[in-house]
């Protein structure tokens, strides 16, 4: 009897598991666009990534919320605008720009120590806790560094990493000030060891620790292949900073020295590689605990790409308002779920990730209807000390599988002045860096403005615009800027 009774217990417990799959959320930092080795226009070494697009779809119209890092990331975790969660800006130091060495006492009231991710926001990691995970972030948080902003208090089980935007690969300082955190407390026990490196083993330690006793969820943003946060040799107080660029180990470097450009380049192609070596190695990790089947792997990076060699056949580049700065390599694999070796040209952007990962992991908390529009919209649903929240996105799912055709017909994005919309086939784009009309679907390099002959079409994105700008200020308000 005890025996039957033990292998009905196992049968419900591995059900439970396969009704809930293991979520592997991989972020990069300013790896472009076609910063893939499956695509071919670069000669970079990708061949991990490369295989999960092999064995998944890959995404070729799949934008972020905004052209640079924090509020980025702060979508990617929310679900939500950045204009809605209230994380519309960066978070960062801004006199660093000019040599400025803040100490201690400085750093302690400094923005990036005293803003974040206001508290009232819930994270994927709170949610997919809610539902039984187990839920570890291990890379770059940069959605604040006090303590009530630290992924602990934000639905994290376990976290090692840093809060703020960006470190030196081998002091993990930023821009003198050491950042990196295992739990609540700062921590210098790595140091000297390239983080890319240090990331990879943290990672492993929590699958590893995870896997097969109960479904877990991995956030793993890298802070690669960003430039280093460290002021370049002969920077001076109160001149603008002299910047290093992105920092590789010379294995990974050597790889490129001949086929790039110069040698920037090649530490930028070289951390790339670098960071593809540690995601192969989190998804053997996964497959020796014999877990691959129920395992639902992302790929993304946070903005467009910066220090590349260029965005092609895009215009732009982080921090601006053009595909290239929006515009990012997406993947998805999940073994019998999703076909294996497509490509979608669907319109999809990382609002969609939020809906999408509580609905694969059967998350009862998330309510569907039907806006005004027709399309499907979701929140969360209110529990005690807490306020329903609208969401932004949809279920990718069912267009990744190939089964219906995206459900986003816009897109809208503001960073203070710069301001684009993209409505169907339509982008436009006012910004310092130019701006206009263009009809991606035959102008996908954004290089024929077409304002003056379609101004109707002008008005009714602007007026797009607008509408979408009026719910966000609408919206119950969210620190940290704005003024409420």
């Amino acid at each position: 009897m005890w025996i039957r009774f033990a292998a009905w217990l196992l049968l419900l417990v591995s059900a439970g598991f396969a009704a809930q799959p293991n979520i592997v959320l991989i972020v990069s930092d300013d790896q472009g666009y076609p910063d893939l080795g499956c695509i071919g226009s670069k000669p970079l070494i990708t061949p991990n990534l490369d295989k999960l697009a092999a064995e998944g779809v890959r995404g070729t119209s799949f934008y972020v919320t905004w052209p640079a890092c924090t509020p980025s990331r702060g979508s990617i975790l929310t679900g939500r605008y950045p204009q809605r969660n209230g994380l519309y800006d960066m978070v960062r130091n801004d006199l660093v720009n000019f040599g400025h060495r803040y100490d201690a006492e400085e750093y302690a009231v400094s923005p990036e120590m005293t803003l974040g991710l206001d508290v009232r926001e819930l994270t994927l990691g709170d949610l997919l806790r809610k539902a039984g995970y187990a839920t570890g972030c291990v890379g770059k948080w940069d959605m604040g560094q006090a303590r009530r902003y630290l992924p602990l208090q934000r639905g994290f089980d376990f976290f090692y990493g840093h809060g703020n935007n960006g470190i030196d690969y081998y002091t993990h300082e930023r821009y003198g000030v050491p950042s990196l955190f295992r739990g609540n407390e700062r921590t210098e026990e790595d140091r000297g060891t390239y983080v890319t490196d240090v990331f990879r083993r943290e990672a492993l330690r929590f699958v590893n620790e995870q896997a097969g006793k109960r479904p877990f969820f991995l956030y793993l943003p890298f802070n690669a292949p960003h430039g280093a946060s460290s002021f370049g040799e002969g920077t001076k107080e109160g001149e603008k900073k002299l910047s290093e660029g992105v920092q590789a180990p010379e294995k990974y470097v050597a790889m490129y020295r001949g086929k790039v450009k110069d040698e920037r380049l090649a530490r930028y192609c070289g951390a790339v590689t670098c960071m593809d070596e540690a995601i192969g190695a989190v998804m053997e990790a996964v497959e020796k605990a014999g877990q691959t089947e129920n395992t639902l792997v992302v790929f993304l990076s946070d903005n467009g790409g910066s220090g590349n060699g260029g965005n092609a056949p895009l215009r732009g580049q982080k921090s601006t308002m053009w595909e290239g700065g929006l515009r990012v390599p997406f993947i998805v694999r999940w073994p019998g779920k999703v076909p294996a070796g497509r490509v979608t040209d669907e319109f999809l952007t990382s609002l969609e990730l939020v809906p999408t990962l509580l609905r694969a992991a059967n998350y009862d908390g998330l309510e569907e209807t039907v806006g005004k529009d027709g399309r499907p919209s979701f929140a969360l649903r209110a529990t005690k000390g807490e306020t329903a929240s609208s969401l932004d996105g949809y279920d990718l799912l069912p267009v990744l599988k190939g089964e219906a055709k995206s459900p986003r017909e816009e897109m809208f994005w503001q960073r203070r002045g710069d301001k684009a919309a993209r409505v169907g086939n339509w982008k436009w784009v006012e910004s310092e860096k130019g701006g206009g009309l263009y009809d991606l679907s035959t102008d996908l390099g954004e290089k024929k403005d077409l304002s003056a002959e379609k101004p109707e079409v002008l008005r009714r994105l602007k007026e797009r615009f607008a509408a979408w700008r009026a719910e966000m200020d609408a919206t119950e308000p969210r620190g940290p800027f704005r003024d409420y």
